[in-house]
């Protein structure tokens, strides 16, 4: 039986991915986990891309899986994340290997210093120019945003690359399939609406990127795709830049796409030239890169050799965990049909429950009574369990699940009371919907966690009496733990959260 905790559960260096020396893991999505590898046959480092193990049997992941490596592959363009090989491990999990982004992501960027208008516009031609290239091929991304525009260093400079064709589709298929998928703050409005989507939803997800770089803020922050459908004016971008600027972004963002540019590369050249005269009056030394190599992002590390005393990988031999900085993404949800009210109906005096006080004595934790769930709380939460079964969102079947909170009226949000309720559910994909908490003054945007488990969190703040949290992981390819924490402050309702732990999911 497997056991995870969420917040600590690691994966095992693979020693080899196919005839491919494995580094270390540069980072995992809701379908895969991409590892740094070496190729070396051809004395290069490579990216590793392999299938979730959970979604090995899923026939629909596994043929979206393959699909973007035959999308990739029928695309020549530098702009364009490479794909030079494909395989299958021993367990039957399909793996592309792929160009190396050895200077991270737009994302990452961003997070350590903003770009002047020159650097801007050069990520938006280069950007451009890959879904051009895209696009001749009849293939959509679909999901054009900060994390999936990738940095790599060529012939001594920075180059930028789209990857992550998770949700291409060709355009001959998404006439007649379209799946509502994308980034709500990025998606075209057609997308979120499930229209069939054409080249210029891309347009538009490259205007919002576009706009994020030159505002300096992003032009939406909608945290679900119903809000993405429906989408408010932008604000203009403001700052120093020529009126002419805002008009070509704006109309790249416009709702209706019969009014938008009439291609990407139309609308990259018209943001030039409205961009020219700033960028001119900037210009940098010709002997100045565009983009700077940033020595504190990914790097390659040295070759491996096959003559290390410490294995072929330059690491020790013992398995060891690999450790991942969390790279918290917004992308779009799946609805789930749940409301606050559900919880306080969920209750939770299951027979046989366990309660068991930790090496502290202030702290006690609490499981189910198979033992699938278990969260440690304080031990003063630990007198008033619930009565009742959990039946899941639709109130139609038996789940595992757990309540425990300071007061027997801490689900009811008119009173006070902390606590916090573990249930699992049916479902194959992160919500789209999650309760909401009009009792509260402020509920942050969702924040989405890729890994291993994905994970949604929203925060409640200034509700009556503290804050509360709610969230959802995958913890199976077919199941789901909805986790609702109300607590009097941050650092208690964290706490809370870092303790679950699953068991034989």
């Amino acid at each position: 039986m497997a056991h995870h905790a969420w917040v600590s559960s690691g994966q095992r260096i693979p020693q080899r991915l196919g005839r491919y020396a494995v580094r270390r893991r540069i980072g995992s999505g809701g379908f895969a986990t991409v590892w740094l590898a070496y190729d070396e046959q051809l004395d290069s480092p490579v990216a590793v891309k392999v299938l979730a193990d959970n979604w090995t049997d899923d026939a629909q992941v596994r043929r979206r899986f393959l699909e973007e490596g035959r999308y990739l592959r029928r695309v020549e363009s530098p702009h364009v994340v490479g794909v030079y090989d494909a395989g299958e491990l021993d367990d039957g999990r399909p793996y592309l290997v792929m160009s190396y982004a050895d200077q991270g992501t737009l994302a990452d960027r961003l997070e350590i210093d903003g770009l002047s208008p020159a650097q801007s516009l050069e990520i938006i031609r280069q950007i451009g120019s890959g879904l051009t290239a895209l696009h001749a091929r009849d293939i959509l991304h679909r999901d054009v945003k900060p994390a999936n525009v990738l940095f790599r260093t060529a012939d001594g400079e920075v180059r930028a690359m789209l990857g992550d064709l998770g949700l291409g589709k060709a355009l001959d298929v998404s006439s007649r399939l379209t799946m509502i998928a994308g980034s709500p703050s990025y998606v075209a409005p057609e997308q979120a609406q499930a229209e069939n989507p054409d080249a210029r939803a891309d347009q538009y997800s490259l205007a919002a990127v576009a706009y994020l770089l030159l505002a300096g803020r992003p032009a939406f922050s909608h945290a679900t795709l119903r809000a993405a459908a429906e989408p408010q004016p932008v604000e203009p971008i403001g700052g120093d830049l020529p009126p002419a600027v805002d008009d070509v972004v704006r109309r790249a963002l416009a709702v209706d796409r019969e009014e938008r540019w009439p291609d990407v590369a139309t609308f990259v050249a018209e943001l030039g030239r409205a961009l020219e005269p700033v960028v001119r009056g900037a210009a940098a030394p010709s002997s100045a890169p565009w983009l700077p190599v940033d020595p504190e992002l990914t790097q390659p590390g040295s070759r491996p050799s096959l003559h290390s005393p410490s294995g072929p990988l330059g690491e020790p031999e013992t398995p060891q965990v690999a450790t991942q900085e969390p790279r918290r993404r917004r992308r779009g949800l799946v609805a789930l049909g749940v409301a606050a009210g559900v919880l306080a109906a969920a209750g939770g005096a299951w027979a046989g429950h366990e309660l068991e006080h930790d090496l502290r004595p202030d702290l006690l934790r609490v499981s189910d009574d198979g033992g699938t769930l278990s969260v440690e709380v304080p031990s003063d939460w630990g007198s008033n369990l619930a009565d009742g079964g959990w039946g899941g969102p639709d109130q139609d079947g038996a789940y595992s699940a757990v309540s425990v909170g300071s007061t027997p009226t801490w689900t009811d949000p008119g009173t006070d009371g902390e606590g916090v309720f573990l249930g699992l559910m049916p479902g194959s994909g992160l919500p789209e919907l999650m309760p909401d908490h009009p009792e509260c003054d402020l509920a942050q945007p969702p924040v989405v966690e890729e890994g291993a488990m994905p994970s949604v969190t929203v925060l409640h703040t200034g509700c009556p009496d503290g804050l509360t949290v709610e969230r959802v992981v995958q913890v199976a390819g077919n199941r789901l733990l909805w986790v609702q924490v109300r607590s009097l402050d941050r650092a208690t309702a964290n706490r809370v959260l870092d303790s679950v732990e699953t068991s034989g999911i």
